[in-house]
């Protein structure tokens, strides 16, 4: 073949991959730009093209069907300066700065999320946490104990089914209502796997279950898509209450996690968590250790996401996990150590194990505690994000 016809039919290839949205490695992004507090309905600023950006850079941005399917990333405000901050798989970026991506992703690694990229990894605590952020609440004083990057906002992964909960519960559906999981439940965007076929029909009450135990992604997706008004709706419902919450830095575009765009800081999700924690039924299935469901195909059995469930030491009230590679491994817990009521916050570590081994050096810690005052570990670049100490507060 002619040295013409090679490159003609590559190009043919490669026009064929693009208009399906399959060229290129998903890589997402932040852009921070000042401005008012947004709504969910905002649009997000679009970075320009670089000049000298390499054809294989402007290849990598997703196009065609997949990309028309994203919602749109709406900002969230981040910080005492209202900053706001976006997340969005589709706005191109520098060459340089998208390099380290594209060669973990050539090497068959896994892609770095977000905080690596801004080096929230980089912040050493007394505690050796491999978690990048971290918070632990003392719930009855409301007291911070422990924090690391506390206001960073992040992809949250699966720690959204805490607040599609909260939406569902507050609306006073009935839960007996058999819902039909369908197509548009089906991941298509990162083609995650589910034992819940479509044509299965579970009630309410038990999609709820599966959601907040085992973090069935069809489930929450059909928990939104029944909601009176449908999904625009339910996702509407889901950014009010984050403001009721007084969730200042978090926003939300869908029920499951999976996209990149649900974001938050461990300040907001520990008033989440706390919040979540005054529903019994969120408490009950968050925490229960197993389920078994009849899909109508055979009877299904499900386990919780979270090791320590089923562990006698501990005594926990609400929990949610969570992973995307945007996000890392995260975990948010209300848990009582010592006699003491606290929400922990762990987010944005490498290793799913690390929910396991972070969550035991806060309890050591926290049994260890007694009225030293409060430890704080911020970012140290970070500081124009930080509020003014409290009396008592230092860095560690």
């Amino acid at each position: 073949m002619a040295g013409g016809s090679r490159r003609g039919w590559r190009r043919a290839c490669v026009a064929f991959l693009i208009s399906f949205g399959l060229a290129g490695v998903f890589q997402p992004t932040l852009a921070i730009a000042s401005g008012k507090r947004a709504t969910a309905n905002d649009e997000p600023a679009r970075a320009k093209k670089p000049a000298a950006a390499s054809r294989t850079s402007r290849a990598a941005a997703p196009t065609g069907s997949s990309a028309r399917r994203k919602a749109a990333r709406a900002p969230v405000e981040s910080g005492a300066k209202r900053v706001k901050v976006f997340v969005d798989t589709r706005t191109k970026v520098a060459a340089e700065a998208r390099a380290p991506v594209a060669d973990s992703a050539r090497a068959g690694q896994a892609r770095p999320s977000i905080g690596h990229a801004f080096g929230l990894h980089d912040v050493e605590d007394p505690l050796s946490l491999e978690s990048a952020v971290a918070l632990v609440l003392d719930q009855r004083s409301g007291e911070v104990l422990f924090e690391k990057n506390s206001r960073a906002v992040l992809p949250i992964a699966s720690i959204s089914k805490l607040m599609t909960a909260i939406v569902v519960l507050d609306a006073k559906l009935p839960l007996d209502e058999m819902l039909e999981i369908s197509e548009a439940d089906v991941d298509t965007e990162r083609f995650t796997r589910s034992r819940l076929r479509t044509g299965t029909r579970l009630t309410r009450d038990e999609l709820l279950h599966l959601a907040l135990m085992s973090s069935e992604n069809r489930a929450a997706h059909a928990l939104g898509r029944h909601y009176p008004g449908g999904m625009p709706a339910f996702v509407a419902q889901m950014n009010r209450k984050a403001q009721e919450l007084g969730m200042t830095s978090s926003g939300f575009v869908e029920p499951t996690g999976l996209s990149s765009s649900n974001v938050s800081s461990a300040r907001d999700l520990a008033l989440l968590v706390q919040a979540a924690s005054r529903y019994p039924l969120i408490r009950e299935y968050s925490t229960a250790s197993a389920l078994s469901v009849d899909t109508g195909r055979r009877t299904e059995s499900y386990r919780n996401t979270n090791r320590l469930i089923d562990r006698s030491d501990w005594e926990i009230g609400v929990q949610k996990t969570g992973f995307i590679s945007e996000a890392g491994n995260c975990v948010v817990m209300q848990a009582r150590i010592a006699s003491r009521p606290v929400v922990m916050v762990l987010l944005d570590a490498e290793q799913r194990t690390a929910r396991v081994s972070d969550s035991l050096r806060i309890r050591q810690w926290v049994e260890g505690l007694g009225t030293s005052g409060v430890r704080r570990v911020t970012h140290p670049d970070d500081e124009a994000q930080q509020p003014a100490r409290e009396p008592g507060a230092h860095n560690v």
